[in-house]
């Protein structure tokens, strides 16, 4: 009995697991890259590298056709390229463009077109409202969970210190040395620090000792009260500017933390807004898509990064409802949620980890109850598109 085709133009991990799903399915799969049909010499262009490429794997029959490259501008090129000459051949293809979806699948009936993210998102949402069960989280020894920062001045208040010290000794050394009374002292010491100069005291008549502490008070006030002006106008700037960047601390409760304003990111933030959650969106890069749309939306955007501490702390982690780290790196992912269980061991988090299987792994060993694969979970829909 003769095999059914499938062709897959894909790498990644769903392209992975569609391999090996109708491998096992007895189905023979036939597997290519958007890369090796461009590179590859079947023809002076790329059109004609995919015609003569179907013409060798006879693609009268395949059954399916698998277009799922991670660029989005290659599974494009790749569906132009096959409908324009081959306009009955089945293909499911992977877009994570919404506004293409439609143009493209109204022009061919035989073109299925699903979004990976879009398809994922409502699962990772539905785990905000599983129940788990409580299981013993562990922490490392030299982590404290409930760390208290030791207080510390900042510049301004060092020097401001400095400066208030600085003259109440040249109050003292003038009521001591020069037996003015305590007020004079104080009078004496303010005009001269503000630059001000009546001339009603004088210490021209004083010795040399008198005249130099004098010089030291002008020079220190001068000094003194130019750096704490600059540096206190350079601080409110700094605000200013942190706060239009979106870096601000956040006092609201029972909300939800998502790091990573990517694809998948996209969609989860569109639904928890829909289910009337509060969002707080962790990005790291300031011109990331979609700020400003999520901001006009009522979701709050931190910039920044959510392995720190500090961005953490900023938007209140701890009376947070959730955390969903969806950021294109596992590792990443990883180290934010075991940062967020050091200060809360009892917070709910949500993983995005690209393999399958690791996904299980991590929720074995570090006891993460809701770590998911964007890939695993499109899978199903993608394989349904052919009837096995």
């Amino acid at each position: 009995m003769k095999k059914r085709k499938i062709l897959i133009i894909g790498t990644g991990h769903l392209a992975n697991r569609l391999k090996q799903y109708f491998s096992h399915k007895t189905f023979e799969v036939l597997n290519s890259t958007f890369q090796e049909l461009n590179d590859t010499i079947y023809g002076t262009s790329f059109l004609e590298n995919i015609d003569n490429y179907f013409k060798q794997i006879q693609v009268e029959e395949l059954e399916m056709i698998y277009l799922i490259e991670d660029k989005d501008e290659n599974n494009l090129q790749l569906i132009i390229a096959i409908i324009s000459t081959y306009k009955k051949l089945p293909i499911t293809a992977s877009l994570f463009n919404e506004n293409l979806i439609p143009h493209l699948q109204a022009s061919n009936n035989s073109l299925t077109i699903l979004n990976p993210a879009k398809i994922a998102a409502p699962l990772f949402v539905s785990m905000l409202y599983q129940q788990l069960e409580p299981e013993p989280v562990f922490i490392p020894n030299n982590v404290d969970v409930e760390k208290v920062m030791p207080f510390q001045l900042s510049v301004i208040q060092k020097l401001l210190l400095f400066f208030v010290l600085f003259l109440l000794f040249a109050v003292c050394f003038f009521h001591f040395y020069e037996k003015f009374t305590l007020i004079d002292s104080l009078y004496f010491v303010i005009v001269t620090a503000a630059s001000v100069g009546y001339g009603d005291i004088s210490l021209a008549k004083s010795d040399n000792i008198s005249k130099i502490v004098d010089i030291v008070l002008i020079l220190v006030s001068t000094i003194s009260i130019w750096m704490i002006f600059s540096l206190t106008i350079d601080s409110f700037l700094r605000k200013r500017i942190q706060l239009s960047l979106g870096r601000k601390k956040y006092n609201l409760k029972n909300h939800v933390i998502v790091c990573g304003l990517g694809r998948l990111g996209f969609f989860i933030v569109e639904e928890l807004i829909k289910k009337n959650e509060k969002v707080v969106i962790i990005e790291q890069n300031e011109h990331a898509n979609h700020i400003d749309y999520f901001r006009q939306k009522g979701a709050e955007v931190y910039i920044g990064d959510g392995r720190i501490s500090k961005v953490l702390h900023d938007v209140n982690v701890k009376d947070a409802k959730a955390l969903i780290s969806v950021i294109n790196n596992d590792a990443l992912n990883l180290e934010i949620a075991l940062n967020v269980r050091s200060i809360d061991p009892t917070m709910r988090l949500i993983l995005r980890i690209f393999d399958g299987q690791m996904a299980q792994k991590i929720n074995e060993y570090l006891k993460f109850h809701l770590t998911q694969s964007l890939s695993a979970i499109a899978e199903e829909k993608f394989r349904s598109t052919v009837k096995i």
